[in-house]
């Protein structure tokens, strides 16, 4: 009886509904938060990175890095987080930003994103302005000295 009823009831068309979308929850501790939140501080530009400036490990970090670079950002004003050390930072992190991916770039301790908009930032102008609005970069008078140290330094060809 109860199977008749089931298969009578299978009959009909089964009213639509949007398909339940889930959600990935992490919670991440009071610690890591506070950790978080004293190095985005730490600096006016921060960069949660895979690897370190000097050896990037993946090619995103490393093209953020190179433009970072390529601004003129004040290596005084500057300092990354490598992910890969801590795997609670590399969750962490993504939780803090509500942003995906790694590295992940701040400024003053606002998010501005991850590479591809790093990148778009800086091909329309906006990274540069950004820097720049938030003294970020390194002043002009030191870039002229060191433009002039290099050129000074001449290769020994003997």
């Amino acid at each position: 009886m109860f199977r008749r009823t089931l298969l009578n009831t299978t009959r009909f068309t089964p009213i639509r509904t949007t398909t339940p979308k889930f959600i990935s929850v992490r919670f991440m501790s009071t610690e890591i938060k506070e950790a978080i939140d004293k190095a985005v501080a730490s600096s006016p530009v921060v960069l949660f990175m895979k690897g370190t400036p000097e050896f990037p490990q993946c090619g995103f970090s490393r093209a953020t890095i190179q433009t970072l670079g390529q601004q003129g950002v004040d290596p005084e004003k500057f300092a990354a987080y490598n992910v890969l050390e801590d795997q609670e930072l590399r969750d962490a992190i993504k939780e803090y930003s509500e942003w995906p991916t790694v590295p992940q770039l701040y400024v003053n301790g606002q998010f501005v994103g991850g590479c591809d908009i790093v990148m778009q930032m800086a091909k329309n102008g906006e990274l540069a302005e950004l820097l720049e609005e938030n003294d970020a970069l390194v002043p002009e008078e030191e870039e002229g000295d060191d433009v002039v140290k290099a050129a000074e330094v001449k290769p020994n060809r003997d």
